[in-house]
């Protein structure tokens, strides 16, 4: 039941991390306090599309 996401920044949108979640209990959209090379600052990372 897990499946494979992507974490991309919502400053520069580019998808920095990568990670699984239960989609049976998160249905919602997984979203994060990550560290941003490109950005060089710690910003939100939201599950992005494959």
């Amino acid at each position: 039941m897990r499946e494979n996401i992507h974490l991309a920044c919502e400053k520069c949108a580019r998808r920095n991390y990568h990670t699984t979640k239960n989609k049976k209990t998160h249905t919602s959209k997984f979203e994060v306090r990550k560290y941003c090379r490109w950005c060089r600052e710690h910003t939100n990372h939201k599950e992005a599309k494959l």
